[in-house]
C-alpha cells in the first residue's frame, strides 16, 4: 500500500501544480464538451487554483504515509468527480486512467477502514488492518521516499521552467532523467528496507 500511496500521490502533482500556477489545462483552440468545461473551469480563477492546491495537498498527505488516510479520504470525492466527468464527456483514454486511479483510491480507503470508520459512531468498528501491516514496513524510509519524490519533481519543474509532465522517452532532455530517479525511489526504498530486515533477522 505504501507504493500505491506514492503512485497516486505523484499522479495528482502535475495537475495540481498546473492549476496553482494558473496555467490552462487544455489548449484554447480545443473544442467539445470536455475542453469547453475545462475552459470555463480555468476562467473561474481563484477556484481553479484552489482545486489545484487541494490536489497538491492530497499528493503530499499520501506521500507522508503517516497522514495517508486523510489524503485518501480527501482524494476520493475529487477523483470520483473527475472520473464521472471524463466518462460523461467521452474522453475514453483519460476516463480509463482516472477509473484506475479511483479504484486505487477506493483500495486505500478500504485498507484504512479501521482508522476512519469509528467517526460514524461508537458502534462502528472494523478489524485492524493498516496499523498491523504498516508495522511491517519502515515508515521513516517510506516517508523519505515520498519526500525525495516531491523534491525531485520540484527540481524538475524548476529545470523545465514550468510544470514537468514527461511525454515519451526524450533522452535529449535532462529533465527526463528526473522521471527515472522518481521511478527508482520506491524500488531503492524497498531494497534498503529488505536489506535492513535481513540484517535484523
Amino acid at each position: 500500500m505504501a507504493n500505491l500511496r506514492i503512485l497516486l500521490g505523484f499522479a495528482f502533482l502535475p495537475a495540481g501544480l498546473k492549476k496553482v500556477l494558473y496555467q490552462p489545462f487544455t489548449d484554447p483552440q480545443n473544442t467539445g464538451a470536455f475542453h469547453e468545461f475545462l475552459h470555463a473551469f480555468y476562467d473561474t480563477g481563484v477556484f481553479y487554483q484552489f482545486v489545484g492546491g487541494v490536489q497538491i495537498l492530497i499528493a503530499t498527505l499520501l506521500m507522508t504515509q503517516t497522514f495517508a488516510t486523510l489524503g485518501a479520504l480527501m482524494a476520493l470525492p475529487v477523483i470520483t468527480c473527475i472520473t464521472v466527468f471524463c466518462w460523461s464527456t467521452g474522453v475514453i483514454p483519460t476516463a480509463i486512467v482516472t477509473t484506475l486511479m479511483l479504484a486505487g483510491t477506493l483500495a486505500l480507503v478500504l485498507w484504512d477502514l479501521d482508522r476512519w470508520l469509528p467517526i460514524l459512531g461508537p458502534g462502528y468498528c472494523a478489524p485492524t488492518s493498516d496499523t498491523a501491516a504498516m508495522s511491517l514496513i519502515d515508515r521513516s524510509l517510506w516517508r523519505a521516499c515520498g519526500a525525495s519524490i516531491l523534491t525531485f519533481y520540484g527540481v524538475a519543474c524548476i529545470a523545465y521552467g514550468g510544470v514537468y509532465r514527461p511525454k515519451g522517452m526524450d533522452l535529449g532532455n535532462p529533465a527526463f532523467y528526473v522521471l527515472v530517479l522518481i521511478a527508482l525511489c520506491p524500488l531503492v526504498t524497498l531494497l534498503v528496507e529488505q536489506r535492513r530486515r535481513s540484517r535484523s533477522a
